[in-house]
């Protein structure tokens, strides 16, 4: 059967509420309540809820104080990077089992292309069941998957059955399940482009679907372009198992606003320390640096200036963040600072290529 889209075997693995299952799992006498991994304060955030907090509306990115009155009984935890970085390590090697075509999105998720793959399974749905499953053994861990023709159609349906579920969208399904879906699920709708898109009577992929290709790009500029495609099954990005990195940032929200040039030089010097650290972890250096502020009425700026050479010292990005912070005036006290630094020495690195298009055919034969 002729499909109308390229196809291969991609499958989406999103871990479980990953954050705080690693909390549950290390805390068992955690296990069964609402966890957020965060800060509970004032000024806190939440990185990560458990299901138990989700049933009360608690979701990563609300404030502190907002998670606590919609769940009263909430635990917050500080978060453990390294043991979420060591975790996911166990995780990414499971992966590499089975493909060397891996591309992580976080420490929580990734791309896998198992169009032909280290098991000679035929069966991309079968291939997921078994990563599952040995993320289980090995970790303790959930974890949810979504199959299908490409990685726009994956991600999608690894929230359909979550958690620890999978959900497959064979290509004969394809047309049908993309029609049938809201458009609020079409990655790069969010919430100013949906109640556009509803102003235009597009309410599901169908909607979309009766559009033309030129009355969306009239309409959405450059994003019609995909969502034309997109909603046709029409994805040419590959998983790329080398995504290279374009910028390292740090940054910190104060409990209490802070109004002193002085007072933020101590805080940037601690976060330009953070940035050399991670630049020296990462082994690059970068051109770029750019100042972020916040102000206590929540705006935002950016500062950035471009150097001639790569820099990755504390003290040489410092130089630059001075004279950035002393560029103009504080319109307002400050609640947050970053430092990032882009423009890497890493950007012209070969990424990994997949395997040619001509080996695929023999594969996609046989079950899905």
């Amino acid at each position: 059967m002729d499909f109308p889209f390229p196809i291969r075997k991609i499958i989406h693995v999103d871990m479980d509420a990953f954050y705080a299952s690693v909390e549950q799992l290390d805390h068992p006498e955690l296990q069964g309540k609402p966890v957020a991994v965060g800060g509970g304060g004032t000024r806190g955030v939440v990185s990560a809820a458990s299901y138990e907090a989700r049933k009360f509306g608690v979701r990563s990115a609300m404030s502190g104080v907002l998670s606590r009155k919609r769940c009263p009984d909430l635990i917050f935890v500080k978060p453990r990077f390294d043991r979420y970085k060591e975790v996911s390590d166990q995780i990414r090697k499971v992966f590499l089992e089975y493909t060397d075509l891996v591309e992580p999105l976080s420490l929580d998720e990734a791309y896998l292309d198992v169009t032909l793959n280290k098991k000679g399974n035929p069966s991309a749905t079968l291939v997921a069941q078994d990563i599952r499953r040995l993320i289980k053994e090995r970790t303790g861990l959930n974890a949810s998957a979504g199959i299908s023709v490409n990685k726009f159609i994956a991600k999608v349906a690894s929230d359909i059955n979550k958690p620890n579920g999978q959900k497959t969208v064979p290509p004969e399904e394809v047309i049908t399940f993309l029609e049938n879906l809201d458009i609020k699920k079409f990655y790069g709708v969010g919430k100013v482009m949906r109640e556009k898109m509803y102003l235009h009577g597009i309410f599901t992929g169908l909607d979309l679907k009766n559009k033309t290709e030129d009355y969306l790009v009239e309409h959405f500029g450059k994003s019609g372009g995909y969502f034309y495609e997109i909603v046709r099954g029409i994805q040419h990005s590959e998983v790329k198992p080398s995504r290279t990195r374009k910028s390292l940032a740090a940054e910190r929200t104060f409990n209490e606003n802070i109004s002193s040039e002085v007072f933020m030089l101590e805080r940037l010097e601690e976060i330009a320390e953070e940035v050399e650290r991670r630049l020296t972890k990462s082994k690059v250096a970068g051109k770029t640096i750019t100042l972020k502020i916040k102000y206590s009425d929540f705006t935002l700026q950016t500062r950035s200036r471009t150097l001639s050479l790569y820099v990755s010292s504390k003290e040489l990005i410092m130089e630059t963040v001075k004279d950035l912070l002393f560029q103009e005036g504080m319109k307002n006290s400050v609640r947050l600072l970053g430092i990032s630094i882009s423009n890497l020495n890493n950007e012209n690195n070969k990424e990994d290529k997949p395997p040619p298009d001509e080996t695929i055919d023999v594969q996609l034969k046989l079950d899905f």
